[in-house]
């Protein structure tokens, strides 16, 4: 049966998927006459390959809205709670404090991976749009602020940051941000919105 046939009676209908549509197309290139039919059956084939190799869901990402923030959101939630019922947190936190420059790796590595697993790692093909200041991409903004003010925000409600050394504070905060920003990243490109 062809997917361009009617349905067999007999048979349940079955979705096409594109190593029929290639099939297909390898029969009509057998039927055509002119190297330029030829040429556009190719053409025509070598879209369908490139289309079914496109990233893990297949979808472009681009801008990024309220669905995108709620999505981001519910990820640095959901790898934030562990951080903050967790004691190591604050043993990393008072570390970072009394080694700065492990601070400053923590946040570098912090946006080097949230970068990575947008813009690098090919999980969506995740489009940069109006970038701030011309080359910030909203995206990447969007789930570093989200995964920072939530843990900021969630951490002082539980009082697990410790305001009166703010130095312990912030390397706290450090500890719990990049597995949020992680989680937020995640959170929002696997849906593909």
């Amino acid at each position: 049966m062809s997917l361009f046939d009617g349905h067999d009676s007999e048979a349940p209908p079955s979705e096409p998927s594109v190593v029929d549509l290639v099939a297909e197309l390898d029969e009509l290139e057998e039927t055509v006459d002119s190297p330029e039919e030829r040429a556009k059956v190719d053409v025509v084939r070598e879209t369908a390959l490139s289309v079914s190799q496109q990233g893990a869901f297949g979808r472009v990402i681009s801008g990024f809205d309220r669905a995108d923030a709620s999505e981001a959101l519910l990820g640095s939630v959901l790898f934030g709670i562990p951080m903050f019922v967790e004691g190591g947190t604050s043993e990393v936190g008072a570390y970072l404090a009394a080694n700065p420059h492990f601070l400053v790796g923590t946040a570098g590595f912090t946006f080097a991976l949230v970068f990575g697993i947008l813009y690098v790692a090919e999980i969506q093909d995740v489009r940069v749009v109006d970038p701030y200041f011309g080359f910030i991409p909203q995206r990447f903004a969007g789930v570093l602020v989200i995964a920072s003010v939530t843990a900021l925000i969630l951490m002082t409600m539980w009082g697990r940051l410790t305001w009166d050394t703010p130095l312990v504070a912030v390397g706290e905060l450090a500890a719990a941000i990049l597995p949020m920003s992680v989680g937020g990243a995640l959170g929002d490109i696997l849906p593909g919105s």
